[in-house]
């Protein structure tokens, strides 16, 4: 079968990529954090059986300069779940069968979770979804149609695999699950002992928390 691993990102530009984390990091090291970690996850996906496909927004310049040799499409107008729909459906129409998207919040996702999703769409299933540890998910993979999986969505809230998971129902479809990964979306992500280990293959992203200020990482009576 032919696979398609695609990559959803944005142009890493200050105050439009990692807002969440600001402050404590100023727009400009959120926007750098953004670059590292999805430079390290597009790096770390080379070693899969599977066509590398960048869906951007923004301009394409800086894409075709750090990634050369990736495909790049443009992502649709719309609200994400528009955005997702029309990304499968680009990617059945140049010939993919398996296809799994993921973002670049997750630099060190282990590659075995990758490599699962598509062996359960191989194996039979309609939808494979990667339970992130906010309530939605961190991949989304189809085999054939997506149904209304994308549809009346409560996109970032804490019911998106919830309710996502009951539209594959609705439509007919069957689903996998993956084991939960989780996200950086927070200053509290950022604490994860695992993003400094050295085995865990996003090089850029580690460097990139390594050298800012401790004070800047140092648990907060909030932190979890």
């Amino acid at each position: 079968m032919k696979r398609a691993l695609a990559i959803f990102a944005k142009t890493p530009l200050p105050g439009l990529v990692k807002t969440r984390l600001s402050p404590p990091l100023s727009l400009r090291q959120g926007a750098e954090l953004y670059r590292c970690m999805l430079l390290d996850t597009i790096a770390r996906v080379q070693a899969l059986n599977a066509e590398t496909v960048l869906f951007y927004d923004g301009k394409p310049d800086f894409f075709l300069e750090a990634v050369p040799g990736v495909t790049l499409i443009r992502q649709h107008e719309g609200g994400l779940g528009t955005r997702l729909e029309q990304a499968f459906d680009q990617l059945a129409e140049l010939g993919y069968d398996s296809r799994v998207v993921i973002g670049s919040d997750a630099p060190d996702l282990p590659l075995a979770y990758l490599e699962e999703a598509f062996a359960q769409l191989e194996e039979g299933s309609d939808i494979v979804f990667g339970p992130a540890s906010d309530g939605g998910y961190y991949l989304v993979a189809v085999r054939g149609g997506h149904g209304r999986i994308f549809e009346e969505i409560p996109w970032s809230t804490e019911r998106v695999l919830e309710v996502s998971l009951k539209q594959a129902q609705a439509s007919g479809l069957s689903c996998a699950l993956l084991p939960s990964w989780y996200d950086v979306d927070s200053y509290e992500d950022l604490l994860r002992p695992g993003l400094s280990d050295p085995l865990n293959g996003a090089p850029l992203t580690r460097s990139f928390l390594a050298h800012l200020r401790p004070e800047t990482l140092a648990p907060t009576a909030d932190a979890v």
